[in-house]
């Protein structure tokens, strides 16, 4: 069984980029897909994005298209999130998990989750 764990999460001013990891231990990464969620507190856990097994398949929340770019690297066990432009309603607590389907945006379809990873915009 996939075990995940997220990196790369900050504080940083409106504007500004990170870049999460999510990186996978296992031998079989390259058999899920993965998604990138964010929790805010009081709010459900959203979609934020979605890449296939092979990375030709993405899918974005309408609310991060043009500023977020979802990526991996199966030789490496990782999937990345560059986040650019980032904005204060961007604050989140954010997870990365796998599932068996392609782009899908539920919660529900997703199987294994990683701890999370804290990213915080200032004004």
């Amino acid at each position: 069984q996939v075990t995940l764990v997220e990196s790369g999460g900050g504080l940083v001013q409106a504007g500004g980029s990170l870049r999460l990891s999510c990186a996978a231990s296992g031998r079989t990464f390259s058999m899920y897909g993965m998604g990138w969620f964010r929790q805010a507190p009081g709010k459900e856990r959203e979609f934020v994005a979605a890449i296939n097994v092979n990375g030709a398949v993405t899918n974005y929340a309408a609310s991060v298209k043009g500023r977020f770019t979802i990526s991996r690297d199966n030789a490496k066990n990782t999937v990345y999130l560059q986040m650019n432009s980032l904005k204060p309603e961007d604050t989140a607590l954010y997870y990365c998990a796998t599932t068996q389907w392609v782009g899908v945006t539920s919660t529900q379809m997703y199987n294994n989750w990683g701890q999370g990873t804290q990213v915080t915009v200032s004004s």
